[in-house]
């Protein structure tokens, strides 16, 4: 089933992941990392977004971030065009460096943060890029080290991170170093990479149990959260709704974001409007498509018309779109 509209009202808490195309890397050497790095904390600066916790893996990323006044969807598209432009310029490549769409999950701060922070904070460690916990204290390339103060970051939402362990500087750090360790003998919680309910209770036998008690919860895919909250979340997004851009305004943005597109991967506007089948552009169009009309409100006609091909053509594509992450 393709997924929903993102939920992107500024202030809310996302798990963000990122996957390179077809599972491939996304970074090759230290340079590369730095590279993400720094625009994560330039552009964390500039848009007003806080960042708590972060990992650059190989193939993928973790961000836990709140978004600012912009939202988190303006945030991240700058981040991965920006970062996937100098990426193939660099490494004398083309095309698609991210898979199509990344993964965001809205998640309730006040029961999933800590986890969440320590989830994202230990995938180096789970994933063998360092070979203890030691080691991750000094390892560059996730915000555990920041944490840590072993490291400095000054874009880093370090001290929100550390309110949450104590009220002491030195006190709040061993007892954050303390429930790293202790998940890290947990092992990877699958429901801290999704929504709905199932992932928000725990597992299917609580819902199970849930029902056998005669008691319903609110569920939504794209939230990690109790019934309250997922509620709380999607009346937002539709009062988002009907506050958004004018008709004008969404077209304009929407131009914007064909460039852009088309910059990342070193394709024309002309040559995608063209009804070339040169590889790589029906992917291309497919994933512009889908993206005027989902997160956009672009009609059918409209996204067709800047893609240059049919409204059926567009509708199929909607229709049989699934992302994966």
């Amino acid at each position: 089933m393709p997924r929903g509209p993102r939920l992107d009202s500024p202030g809310t808490l996302h798990h963000v992941m990122v996957r390179g195309i077809e599972r491939g890397p996304i970074v090759i050497d230290e340079q590369d990392r730095e590279d993400f790095v720094f625009q994560m904390g330039r552009l964390s600066k500039a848009t007003g977004t806080a960042v708590y916790a972060w990992a650059i893996m190989t193939n993928h990323a973790h961000i836990l971030l709140k978004s600012g006044a912009d939202g988190m969807s303006s945030f991240m598209r700058k981040l991965l065009t920006g970062y996937a432009i100098r990426y193939n310029r660099k490494h004398h490549r083309h095309g698609y460096l991210f898979q199509n769409r990344y993964k965001s999950i809205v998640c309730q701060e006040d029961l999933y943060f800590q986890q969440l922070v320590s989830y994202i904070h230990l995938n180096p460690y789970r994933a063998g890029l360092v070979h203890s916990l030691k080691e991750l204290d000094t390892y560059l390339w996730s915000g555990h080290a920041v944490i840590m103060k072993l490291h400095d970051n000054d874009w880093q939402a370090r001290d929100y991170v550390l309110q949450y362990f104590g009220l002491q500087e030195g006190q709040a750090r061993n007892a954050y170093r303390s429930f790293v360790e202790a998940e890290s003998r947990i092992g990877k919680k699958s429901e801290l990479t999704g929504g709905g309910l199932i992932r928000s209770l725990g597992g299917w036998s609580e819902v199970k149990a849930l029902r056998k008690r005669g008691e319903q919860q609110l569920g939504d895919a794209r939230i990690l959260g109790d019934g309250d909250f997922v509620k709380e979340v999607l009346d937002q997004a539709e009062y988002n709704v009907k506050c958004q851009l004018s008709t004008l305004d969404r077209k304009r943005c929407a131009v914007v974001e064909v460039q852009r597109q088309c910059e990342a991967r070193d394709v024309s506007i002309v040559l995608l409007q063209s009804g070339s089948r040169q590889s790589g552009l029906s992917r291309l169009r497919k994933e512009v498509a889908d993206t005027l009309v989902r997160e956009y409100g672009l009609s059918l006609a409209e996204t067709a018309r800047l893609l240059g091909i049919s409204t059926s053509g567009v509708a199929e594509i909607v229709r049989t779109a699934v992302r994966t992450v």
